[in-house]
């Protein structure tokens, strides 16, 4: 790629997964997009301009909240509300859901339950519609749909019910120091599946057959899914970068995982600082 300059926004990079199991990365900026999996071993500079702006409602702001709202936006959007980090805590039935409409669209729709590995083996659960995307963006070098449910809450009561047996966090700084120690996923499934399923039993009867489903038992049942990232050089140590404490983010790119462009033990999560007007700078 030749030399370039482009400015905008920073938004969550864009992911996709090709027929061979490895993921590219475009950083969006204005109207541009940017294949960053291109670049490896690519001089980018990254430069702040001081101004922030909200990515629901484009307001300026002086302050980011939870990965680029404005405080307003903040203290009234429901994809900032508490149910949106334990689903489990869905208040939508006692009327107090903060907008019910985007609730509808986001809510109440095929969300599945999975396992992955990143750094150790997790449960996570995505809507079904951000698979595999919530892998890539978690950086998981394995991942295995388990449950198919009929809502983001339900999803969230499994998740909520298994954590006393697998965590539910992936620990960044190992993510990004390389590939983790594989584990059968398969196997850990099955065993999760069966201390579950009294469990699993009680939601069925209460929502309804179709509500809660077991994936492996399904015609279309998917074996692990294996990613790898474009990664040339992974740290040895990680050093997080910060826009508000250093406005520009210089280096050689020496890898893409998860939300994070890495330059050597510095890494930058691009997710964290949506909403920043940049500049990038790219040269061979």
């Amino acid at each position: 790629m030749a030399d370039l300059s482009v400015s905008g926004a920073l938004k969550k990079m864009h992911t996709r997964l090709d027929s061979e199991g490895k993921a590219h990365y475009e950083l969006e900026l204005g109207d541009t997009r940017v294949p960053l999996s291109d670049l490896l071993n690519h001089d980018i500079t990254l430069t702040a301009s001081g101004d922030i702006y909200c990515v629901l409602c484009d307001r300026k702001t002086k302050k980011s909240f939870s990965q680029g709202h404005c405080y307003p936006c903040f203290t009234r959007s429901a994809s900032c509300d508490i149910c949106m980090v334990s689903p489990e805590k869905c208040h939508y039935e006692q009327g107090t859901c903060r907008e019910p409409e985007w609730a509808q669209t986001f809510c109440f729709n095929d969300h599945v339950v999975y396992l992955a590995n990143s750094s150790d083996p997790k449960v996570g659960i995505t809507r079904a519609s951000q698979i595999p995307t919530r892998w890539i963006d978690q950086g998981a070098s394995w991942a295995l749909p388990v449950y198919r449910v009929s809502t983001r809450q339900l999803a969230g009561l499994i998740e909520s019910h298994l954590k006393p047996h697998i965590s539910d966090k992936t620990r960044w700084q190992a993510m990004l120091k390389g590939v983790p120690e594989a584990i059968d996923l398969s196997q850990l499934a099955n065993e999760l599946t069966a201390l579950a399923a009294p469990y699993v039993d009680s939601l069925t009867a209460q929502y309804g057959a179709d509500a809660v489903s077991l994936i492996s038992q399904e015609g279309d049942a998917e074996p692990v899914k294996i990613i790898s990232y474009p990664v040339a050089e992974y740290p040895s140590k990680v050093k997080s970068l910060n826009l508000d404490k250093q406005p520009i983010v210089s280096g050689r790119l020496t890898g893409i995982k998860g939300q994070y462009l890495m330059f050597g033990d510095q890494v930058f999560n691009v997710r964290k600082f949506s909403g920043y007007q940049v500049q990038l700078d790219i040269s061979e």
